[in-house]
This record gives structure tokens, C-alpha cells and sequence, in this order.
């Protein structure tokens, strides 16, 4: 595209969903409803973890951190996107430390651990976001309206007064490569687990072992297929506005439902409620 026929913008608009009448209050309230119930669901994970002690382990650590990223998600989604995906590698190793290393599972996942892991996964995910986010930032831009309700990469290059074929193949390569190779460790990880879990002499301590699994499973597969469709596969192979509907799943879906995957079905969690609550009620009663 020729740049001196074109002026270039450093401001942009954005298009939202295309829909018409009766139905815009209705997505403006129905995404309004899961905005602020996915800020309560995931606060109330946070505090909860903080208030009982029976729930200072690993995994809730852990879940903590994944609850404290999926608050500020929408406002820094690029970076918060790919640390989520190494916050869920995390967050498997946890699981296959706890369930096949039983006797060093503290020793191995200390409180010094489980920073490190935590901080590592920020550092990791804001510097591979910084290549793909870095060359979007520096391409001269044309045309004002995103075809998107955020600023994502892939939208963005598509008001490029150039060509951006090699950006978008980059922007590809480097979630293509992120993702695959946290769900190859994952997979493996879940592959030892199961081997362990297999072992076991009981079918109770079988369903105790995949139960502690199965919420993290879930979370995994709704992450990595959405991510997978949208980002590495080739962008003419989806229809117009499907993008859109598929990023619903992991800005929306997947943040509100965390909570209740990973806590509200738990009954550790439903125990700690009842603590704290009993704690609360006894300290009003207080003179």
C-alpha cells in the first residue's frame, strides 16, 4: 500500500459487536453481568486463600495467583494472556509433585518455590508478548476502526498502510511455539500423573487424585483450544466475527468461570466458607 496516498493515526476505534436494536442493551448488560461477577467470583478466591489458614497450600496459592491475573486480564491482555499460559504449566507441576512425590511435595513446592514460580511466569509472559507487541507498535496504521471489541494483535496489523505478512507469520510463531510447548509439558506432566494415579491400590484413591485434576483439566482445554483457533491457525480459515466470538472464551468465559471450576464445587473450599463465616458471625456477636 502506498504511504504517501494515506495519513497516518496513532488513535483508534473500536468496533465492538455488530449488533442492531433490542439486542445492544441486552450484550451491554449480559457482558456487564459477567464483568462484575467475575471481579467478585475471583476476589472472593483471593481473599478467602488470605483469610483461612487450612488453605496456605500450593494449589491454592497458586489458583490465587491465577484468580489475581484474570482480574486485570481485559486491561493488559496480551502479556496477562501469556502468562496465563505458563501460570497453567505451574500450576500442573504442582499437581504432579503433589500426587508423585508425595514425601517431598513441601520440601520441593516451599513458600520461596512457589514465588519464584509465580514471579517467573509474570517476567515470562510480559517478555514473549513484548516481540509480537513491538513490531504491531512500530507499523504505520491508516484506517482508525478495529474490527474487534479490544486492541488484540491480529485486528490491529489488518489497518497496517503496509503489507504485514511477516509480522502476522512472527505473531504466529511466537504464540504458536509459547502454547504448544506449555501444553506438550502439561500433557506430559497429566501423562506421569496418570501413571501414578494408576498405581494406586484403591478406586477411592483413584477418583481422590483425579478429582484434585479434573478442575485444572477443564480450565486447560477451554484455554488452549480458544488460543489455538484464534492465534495460530491461519486467519482466512475462520469467517468474519468468528474471531470475536471466540475471544469471548478466554476475556469472559474462562475468567468467570475459574471461581467456580477450581473453588465453588470444592469441598475444601466450601469448608474454608463456612470457617470464615462462623469467624465473621462470632466476631460481630463480640460486646
Amino acid at each position: 500500500m502506498d504511504l504517501v496516498n494515506h495519513t497516518w493515526t496513532q488513535s483508534f476505534l473500536l468496533a465492538g459487536f455488530t449488533t442492531t436494536g433490542a439486542l445492544q442493551p441486552l450484550a451491554f448488560l449480559g457482558t456487564l453481568c459477567i464483568y462484575l461477577l467475575t471481579l467478585a467470583g475471583n476476589l472472593f478466591i483471593i481473599v478467602l486463600v488470605q483469610a483461612d489458614s487450612r488453605l496456605s497450600t500450593p494449589m491454592y496459592f497458586f489458583i490465587s495467583a491465577l484468580s489475581f491475573l484474570e482480574l486485570w486480564y481485559l486491561y493488559v491482555f496480551h502479556s496477562l494472556g501469556m502468562t496465563e499460559c505458563y501460570l497453567l504449566s505451574v500450576m500442573a507441576l504442582d499437581r504432579y509433585l503433589a500426587i508423585c512425590r508425595p514425601l517431598h511435595y513441601h520440601a520441593l513446592m516451599s513458600r520461596q518455590v512457589q514465588l519464584w514460580l509465580a514471579g517467573a511466569t509474570w517476567a515470562a509472559g510480559f517478555s514473549a508478548a513484548l516481540v509480537p507487541a513491538r513490531l504491531t507498535a512500530t507499523l504505520p496504521f491508516c484506517l482508525k476502526e478495529v474490527a474487534h471489541y479490544f486492541c488484540d494483535l491480529a485486528p490491529l496489523m489488518r489497518l497496517a498502510c503496509v503489507d504485514t505478512g511477516w509480522h502476522a507469520q512472527v505473531h504466529i510463531a511466537v504464540i504458536g511455539i509459547i502454547n504448544a510447548c506449555n501444553l506438550v509439558l502439561i500433557l506430559g506432566l497429566y501423562g506421569g500423573i496418570l501413571r501414578a494415579v494408576l498405581k494406586l491400590p484403591s478406586a477411592a484413591s483413584h477418583a481422590k487424585a483425579f478429582s484434585t485434576c479434573s478442575f485444572h483439566i477443564t480450565v486447560v482445554v477451554l484455554f488452549f483450544a480458544s488460543a489455538f483457533i484464534v492465534y495460530v491457525g491461519p486467519p482466512e480459515s475462520l469467517p468474519e466475527g468468528t474471531d470475536k466470538l471466540l475471544a469471548l472464551v478466554y476475556t469472559f468465559l474462562t475468567p468467570f468461570l475459574n471461581p467456580i471450576i477450581y473453588t465453588f464445587r470444592n469441598k475444601e473450599v466450601r469448608e474454608a466458607v463456612r470457617r470464615v463465616t462462623q469467624s465473621i458471625r462470632a466476631m460481630m456477636k463480640r460486646p
